[in-house]
């Protein structure tokens, strides 16, 4: 006879027990999946974005510069007065001598806008602070313009050079010339360099080649092998800032060695400008401090002191929960509210100035006033109320035990309010846009009341300007303005825990 087991309750139960535990630990495990891929992702996003800046902004910490003889003729700077030489002619002539092939008009005008607009401005300062260089030959840098410098960089197109394998022969006929010989992979529009010249492929014409003048050549000669090369432009030169014949003038002096790729000292040293090669964070950087200064001066001890009233002085009724709920609105208040209320109170009442440091501190010292007065509130609550009775109990006073044993057991977290004001100050554009930091500020800044922007308002206006050689420079100056962020948040948690105890 077979035993045949009949499950009781009790049987019954611990299945279903342990089934559910399962599910439950089942259920735990998704939830921990759900939240590495919600952070894989986050991680993702952060990541590419960070690459994306960091690709672009790269190139504006590079310059290329073209180091060529200038004669600094006493014609043209006099010694008595340096400072007023015609100083962009000597550059231009100097460029000039470098191609004597180019007399057309035109190809001149091509040729000298290579240069930056400020190629100059180091050849005079060179002469002032040294008149004796009047009247001698000077090699020195010369800057070229943003859209050599992105040809350079390789971000307006690709290039390709090919070497010539077989011999070409050459006929002049006006002003183009007729190719013929080994023309084997030679491509319409690409540009033969030979004879000290470069022609433009218009038409492959059976074994002859039908071309423009770029650079006329020295001679109409036969070409041995060898001695001739093929460059060819990825980017048609319609899609292209940099034209050919400028392409041709850039890769002469290349091969000449006269072009250099050097660390863009410039963005650090110089202010705002509309030319991107002339245009630097210094200005910027010098009004973010200006700022930050008067900012924390101001709402750091007030924020602390109106803590400590609220947590520790203030009697609790009506009025002090009136302003409990004010201060914790006023956390949540569009940052462009408080510019409206500095448009309106410090410049237009009080008469302040415009576009100054001083304003923009006051402003973000309103703004970020709640959110330290929160912190530090809640870094009072967090020490324990045993260190305050400890000390009553010894004979202090309130205040005593307020400021001497409770104030610095909470400096951790009032610099962590503090952390956060700073970080929410340091890249805020809309207020400051209303007292009018927004304004084009060449000149650096050298007290609170000078004229000044910040490096939040200077990045929203290099992306709102159309020349290419802008977006490297945003690029850059987000890249610097992080930086800055992380070096002053850095020091705030160092000290931070220089005064942070464990309970």
């Amino acid at each position: 006879m077979t035993d045949t087991f009949v499950p009781t309750s009790t049987h019954v139960a611990t299945i279903s027990s342990a089934a559910h535990v399962a599910k439950r630990y089942r259920s735990e495990r998704r939830f921990q999946t759900y939240g590495l891929i919600s952070l894989g992702i986050t991680v993702a996003f952060l990541f590419f974005l960070l690459l994306d800046i960091v690709t672009k902004g790269l190139p504006a910490f590079t310059e290329h510069t073209m180091s060529i003889p200038v004669t600094v003729s006493a014609t043209s700077v006099d010694a008595a007065a340096p400072e007023k030489g015609e100083y962009a002619t000597l550059v231009k002539d100097a460029l000039k001598n470098a191609f004597p092939a180019v007399t057309n008009r035109a190809d001149k005008k091509a040729l000298l806008g290579l240069l930056s607009s400020g190629a100059s401005d180091d050849l005079r300062e060179m002469v002032v602070a040294n008149p004796k260089l009047i009247g001698t030959d000077v090699t020195l840098p010369l800057l070229l313009g943003a859209d050599a410098d992105l040809y350079l960089k390789g971000n307006e197109t690709g290039i390709e050079k090919r070497s010539g394998t077989g011999a070409l022969r050459l006929t002049k006929t006006g002003d183009f010339y007729t190719v013929s010989g080994d023309i084997a992979g030679i491509n319409e529009q690409s540009i033969l360099r030979l004879n000290g010249g470069a022609l433009r492929v218009v038409k492959i014409n059976g074994a002859t080649l039908e071309t423009e003048t770029l650079l006329e050549p020295s001679t109409a000669d036969a070409v041995p092998a060898g001695k001739w090369d093929q460059l060819i432009l990825s980017v048609v030169e319609s899609n292209r800032r940099i034209n050919d014949k400028e392409a041709v003038y850039l890769e002469t002096l290349k091969d000449q060695g006269v072009i250099s790729k050097n660390f863009s000292w410039r963005l650090f040293s110089s202010g705002d400008s509309r030319e991107p090669e002339l245009a630097g964070i210094k200005g910027a950087l010098v009004g973010s401090l200006l700022t930050l200064v008067i900012a924390l001066s101001i709402c750091v001890p007030i924020g602390v002191a109106a803590a400590i009233y609220l947590e520790e002085f203030a009697a609790k009724g009506r009025l002090t929960n009136l302003i409990e709920v004010n201060i914790n609105n006023l956390a949540a208040v569009p940052s462009i509210i408080f510019g409206l209320l500095g448009l309106a109170v410090f410049l237009n009442f009080f008469g302040m100035p415009r576009s100054a440091p001083l304003v923009g501190g006051f402003v973000l010292a309103l703004l970020v006033l709640p959110t330290i007065i929160i912190a530090s509130r809640a870094a009072f609550r967090s020490v324990p109320p045993s260190i305050k009775e400890a000390a009553l109990g010894v004979g202090a006073s309130h205040q005593q035990a307020v400021f001497h044993h409770v104030l610095p057991l909470a400096v951790p977290g009032i610099l962590t309010g503090v952390i956060l004001g700073v970080s929410r100050a340091l890249g805020e554009t809309a207020p400051l846009l209303m007292i009018g930091m927004i304004a084009f500020i060449v000149d650096v800044p050298k007290g609170f009341t000078d004229a000044a922007t910040v490096l939040p308002v200077q990045i929203f206006l290099w992306s709102d300007l159309p020349e290419i050689g802008f977006q490297s420079r945003t690029a850059a100056a987000i890249m610097i303005l992080m930086c800055v962020l992380f070096v002053l948040n850095a020091i705030a948690i160092f000290v931070r825990k220089r005064f942070e105890r464990r309970w």
